[in-house]
């Protein structure tokens, strides 16, 4: 059994914990800490210090990140300072703790737990995860095999602005609207990423994915639509995971 530190870094928390990778299984308590409301470089490498410490660990780590992410870098900075443009992320957090660090996208570190050994288990052709918490993430899979970096919420919604600021569920929190009226919109969302990738499989995860029995009716695209085994814990499993198979 490999055990390994997953870290997810969100738009409102971080969370982490030790992951049995070959089980997904998380083999600790899950820790979460707020996201620094000034969220730059400097802030949130000293969150993720002060949440590694709270576990004895040495090793790599593996962190998922919101933006997408080149060989460390962060090249977008979704939900977090934009300071983070252009900052080699893995370096950041591992002179911060003193372990060796591999980041990638958090909605690709997400998809890679669920298609190991949660939803996606057997499923083939196009798979779209999609989590849906601060924003709305994506991760693709074909046959199998992640395409990183995808961000299908960033496309332009009706205002013109990324459609997660009209259909993620901090849209939901802002507007202050019902389940089924934000599944109205998330619907929205999915229609359009249909349109444009013509997926076999949406997984839906994210802190939201809890609640989809509230907003089920309101998705009518035809795509069939799964419920993800991990739910919020699936970023931290795997990023785990990618930081066992890139070490």
């Amino acid at each position: 059994m490999s055990t390994i530190l997953g870290i997810d870094v969100g738009g409102t928390g971080i969370k982490a914990a030790l992951v049995d990778t070959a089980s997904g299984a998380l083999t600790s308590t899950r820790h979460r800490i707020e996201t620094p409301a000034l969220s730059t470089p400097e802030n949130v490498s000293a969150a993720v210090k002060s949440l590694v410490a709270e576990f004895d660990y040495s090793g790599v780590a593996g962190c998922c990140f919101p933006s997408v992410i080149v060989n460390g870098e962060a090249r977008t900075a979704g939900n977090i300072d934009q300071a983070w443009r252009g900052t080699p992320v893995n370096d950041v957090f591992s002179q911060a703790t003193g372990l060796p660090f591999v980041v990638l996208n958090d909605a690709d570190a997400a998809g890679i737990a669920e298609m190991q050994s949660g939803a996606g288990v057997g499923l083939d052709g196009m798979v779209i995860m999609v989590t849906i918490g601060t924003g709305i993430g994506t991760g693709v899979f074909y046959n199998g095999k992640l395409i990183p970096n995808i961000e299908l919420g960033h496309m332009p919604g009706k205002d013109g602005e990324s459609i997660e600021r009209y259909a993620g569920n901090r849209a939901r929190k802002i507007n202050d609207l019902a389940w089924d009226e934000w599944g109205k919109r998330f619907n929205y969302f999915l229609e359009r990423v249909a349109r444009v990738m013509t997926p076999d499989h949406f997984i839906l995860g994210g802190g939201a994915s809890k609640k989809f029995h509230r907003f089920k009716d309101e998705l009518k695209v035809p795509t069939k639509i799964h419920v993800a085994k991990y739910r919020n814990d699936a970023g931290i499993i795997g990023a785990a995971i990618a930081a066992e198979q890139g070490s």
